[in-house]
């Protein structure tokens, strides 16, 4: 059983649709939802939470609709954690454990003691980062086996986003647990994901594991002669000056002796966006 199975999904707003998003998590793993602004990661999101209603499609969450899932089961962190600013983290430890039924205190002051989280200061006095960690701490403190952050890491400084991706690193080692997450920072998701996946207009570009990836595709450096004798179906999309070409390329389709240097998941995706264009 599939921690996330979305089927066929669609949803129309004036001017956008999330067009026939077809995606799925296993056990265990971690996928990368990576899009520009307004390629419809937010409203994939709002969707699997049902706070909007999709058009037509299906999603299936730990093998039940979603609108009939424990919501015990779901560990959410949007970009606005919406932790009331007055509350001192002990006190918002206080009021979820009356609020979810497998709320684990020891986990939650682990957490807190673990992301030297202060106990007694209240939540608007928190640095974004700070507040970042409480939501997540909160969402992973009370069983939950699936958790979706949406820009969970954007604006962090560097040493926060580090402690966050080791989190929810830590999170999957159970193989009954799953991540989805967005984010505009590329880098932390290439670093976390099991899976990735390309939103682009709405449009799913494509949905892959990360080794595949990075094993199918790679950057070539090339003069424009070289270009001109490349076989068209090794090249998925190239930028030439008046020194040569930077080539985004299919290994399998290029020589074997010409050098191929890697590609990172977030030149990927700007390569692919562009050739969309």
């Amino acid at each position: 059983m599939n921690a996330l199975e979305i089927r066929n999904l669609c949803k129309a707003y004036p001017g956008f649709q999330l067009d026939n998003l077809n995606l799925t998590i296993p056990r265990g793993c971690i996928l990368g939802l990576i899009g520009e602004n307004g390629a419809g990661k937010s409203t994939t999101i709002k969707l699997i939470l049902d706070l909007i209603h999709a058009n037509s499609g299906s999603i299936t969450i730990l093998g039940q609709e979603h609108t009939r899932l424990n919501r015990e089961d779901i560990g959410v962190v949007l970009d606005e954690v919406g932790i009331p600013e007055c509350l001192t983290a002990s006190q918002v430890g206080k009021v979820m454990k009356n609020t979810f039924r497998n709320w684990q205190e020891s986990e939650f002051s682990r957490l807190l003691n673990d992301l030297s989280i202060p106990e007694n200061k209240p939540f608007k006095d928190f640095s974004r980062g700070m507040k970042m960690k409480l939501g997540i701490a909160v969402a992973m403190s009370h069983s939950a086996k699936l958790l979706i952050l949406d820009e969970a890491t954007s604006g962090l400084d560097p040493v926060v986003r580090d402690e966050v991706v080791t989190m929810l690193s830590e999170f999957t080692r159970n193989e009954d647990h799953a991540i989805l997450i967005s984010s505009h920072i590329v880098s932390d998701l290439e670093k976390l994901c099991d899976y990735i996946a390309f939103l682009h207009k709405g449009r799913l570009m494509l949905c892959e594991e990360k080794d595949v990836l990075l094993g199918r595709y790679g950057i070539l450096y090339c003069t424009h002669e070289q270009l001109k004798v490349l076989s068209p179906a090794a090249v998925l999309h190239r930028k030439e000056n008046p020194y040569g070409a930077e080539v985004l390329v299919l290994r399998d389709a290029v020589p074997a002796d010409w050098k191929i240097s890697p590609v990172s998941i977030e030149e990927l995706f700007v390569f692919m966006v562009k050739e969309a264009k």
